[in-house]
Parts: C-alpha cells; structure tokens; sequence
C-alpha cells in the first residue's frame, strides 16, 4: 500500500489553483443517523438508520497576498466569492499517483480571517463550506 506526503496537494477553484496555500483541513464528511430501537427489539442494543450526508467544512491557511488573483476582491478570488455569495466550484488534488480529486459542485467562501502580526507573516484563515454531493474520484 503507497504512502503520500501530503505536500503538493491543491486547493483548485475551477481549473485555477489558490495560490500560496499553506495548509488544509477538512472537509469533515460524516453521515447522521437516527434511533429507530423499538421496546420489543429482542437484543435490547440501540437500531439506527441512516439520514443525512455531512459535507463538513475545508479550512485553509494562506499566506495572504492582498494583490494575488485567487486571494483578493475581484472575479476569480476568494474574498469576492465571500462577499458576492457565489457559489464555486471547488476542488482538492490529492498528490497520489494517479491524483485523486475531491470535487464540491456548489461551495460557498464563509470565512475569511486576516491575521497580521508585528513579528510574523501576512496570513488568513479561509473556510469554505460545500452544499450538495462530494464528488470523489
């Protein structure tokens, strides 16, 4: 079984690639279940259905440039599909041979946290949060 670093994976809205990712996390996929045990079940141990699928949220650390392209408040970046609510197709590229993608159809910008300290790097913390299915491929 191969082993990856995780070095090299790419956060892609659309065909572009944001730039100056420094580190993912997420999306946290879970499935809801719901109690269905009965007084009579003859084993007396909890019985589960499944429900909902959970997209999760992606979070994301750049190292912020307020002049790139895939950062900034114009078409194509991050902080313009916050604040216009458009909802983006977005993709995470696993570095795996061959590459497996991870693809969110409809994906909203719901974060975009700034960070600027005096003896530290121009940064932001970025979350994205899907709606409807994950394609996995």
């Amino acid at each position: 079984m191969a082993k990856y670093a995780a070095w090299g994976t790419a956060l892609m809205r659309g065909a572009v690639e944001i730039a100056q990712v420094t580190n993912i996390s997420g999306p946290g996929i879970s499935l809801d279940t719901v109690d269905v045990t009965e007084h009579d079940s003859a084993t007396a141990w909890e019985e589960v259905v499944a429900t909902i699928l959970r997209s999760g949220e992606i979070s994301i650390e750049i190292a912020y440039d307020p002049n790139a392209a895939t950062h900034k408040n114009a078409a194509g970046g991050l902080l313009n599909d916050l604040i216009t609510r458009t909802p983006t197709t977005y993709s995470l590229v696993f570095p795996s041979t061959p590459p497996a993608t991870w693809t969110f159809t409809s994906c909203y910008v719901v974060g975009f946290e700034p960070s600027m300290p005096v003896d530290g790097a121009l940064t932001a913390s970025v979350t994205l949060k899907p709606t409807g299915a994950v394609t996995i491929t």
